[in-house]
């Protein structure tokens, strides 16, 4: 009789102690798919870019950290602000690094901590076709000869301090910053191979809205 009891209470604690197993590794098998989700998410939807400088002020700021859309297929338009891989245009195709530090910056930039040195945003100013200069006598940038409103740029910049005359070829795209004293731009890579222009199948995605910090928190403006 004494063993039958004692059988008796083991039984229930044996369940318990089961039970609790089970959902544990229920815990486990929830924590593994959501960091899967998050990964999927990441690497194909959206993802999360810190901006290290000021070179889009006043629409973004640096600290700024930016929800990227990496979907569709459409081309750029103008006035549209992306993020694209700079790599053999406004960045070298090799950074230099250490395959340490390279890997270190991956992840940072990942978790959206770090800045990407080969990670660019700017406003597209002209698209495949166009002929875009500055300036013009009233000091306005022009595309295909119409003057350009931009109220956007940085309040107190020129539309731009360089001279130019470009027509962009087809898949290409001529990148601005709002910040235009500021910013590292096509600008730059006048006279250079490719004439500044940027490949348009280097867009990584569209801004959507800022994440971080708080008090700037909310959707992403033209």
């Amino acid at each position: 009789m004494a063993e039958a009891s004692r059988a008796a209470e083991a039984s229930p604690r044996t369940e318990r102690r089961s039970s609790l197993a089970g959902g544990r590794r229920l815990v486990v098998v929830a924590l593994l798919l959501a960091v899967l989700i998050a990964v999927l998410v990441r690497s194909l939807v959206l993802e999360v870019f810190y901006i290290p400088s000021g070179s889009m002020e006043p629409t973004l700021m640096p600290g700024d950290r930016l929800a990227v859309w990496r979907l569709g297929e459409e081309e750029p338009q103008r006035g549209e602000i992306v993020v694209f891989d700079g790599k053999g245009s406004l960045a070298p195709y090799e950074s230099g690094k250490g395959v340490l530090a390279e890997a270190a910056g991956v992840a940072g930039a990942w978790l959206g901590v770090a800045p990407r040195d080969d990670v660019f945003v700017k406003r597209v100013i002209g698209v495949a076709g166009d002929r875009v200069s500055c300036c013009e006598a009233d000091g306005r940038l022009s595309v295909n000869g119409e003057p350009v409103d931009e109220p956007y740029v940085m309040p107190g910049d020129a539309p731009s301090e360089v001279s130019f005359d470009v027509v962009v070829p087809e898949g290409r795209m001529w990148v601005q910053g709002d910040h235009r004293s500021a910013s590292y731009d096509s600008r730059e890579l006048l006279g250079a191979p490719g004439g500044g222009m940027i490949r348009s199948d280097a867009i990584i995605g569209r801004p959507v809205a800022v994440l971080w910090p708080l008090d700037r928190m909310g959707s992403v403006g033209d």
